[in-house]
């Protein structure tokens, strides 16, 4: 028997594309990049005061309080294991259908210091010290940025 040594091309049709951009490549990513910068743009000037607007803990929605958050992690400030405190209060359950009720649209102003600190008593009355100490790391946080701008 006779055996041959056949050294197969890896990915033969490969060799055969050309991959080039074109200008009319450039154009249409460049159309789509400065469509989505935008739109980005437009949903964050919709979505809380701008920068030169002081946080207030005590009347703040739940969409600030979350974009707080996220600008605080973003600029290293925050961590992620210290946002949970923040995030818990976010979040928001309708009494009448037992569904979560989205950020966007509403506008209710809680005081989440007061919020917090309600937390603190009732996470001790639960016997839940590991609660209690990531709200009042988020009491102190909370009480160190508060009037500081929202966006960093």
């Amino acid at each position: 028997m006779k055996t041959e040594a056949v050294v197969p091309k890896p990915y033969p049709a490969r060799g055969a594309q050309a991959f080039s951009a074109t200008a009319s490549d450039a154009t249409g990513f460049a159309a789509v990049l400065q469509a989505k910068t935008a739109q980005t743009a437009a949903a964050t000037a919709s979505n809380g005061p701008a920068a030169s607007e002081p946080a207030d803990f005590t009347a703040m929605t739940r969409q600030q309080l979350f974009d707080w958050m996220n600008g605080q992690i973003r600029a290293g400030k925050l961590s992620l294991d210290d946002s949970t405190a923040f995030l818990g209060m976010t979040i928001k359950v309708s009494v009448a259908s037992g569904q979560p009720v989205p950020l966007a649209g509403d506008n209710s102003r809680i005081d989440f210091i007061e919020k917090a600190r309600q937390g603190v008593v009732g996470a001790l009355a639960r016997k839940d010290p590991a609660l209690a100490k990531r709200l009042e790391t988020a009491i102190a946080f909370m009480l160190r940025n508060q009037g500081q701008a929202i966006r960093a």
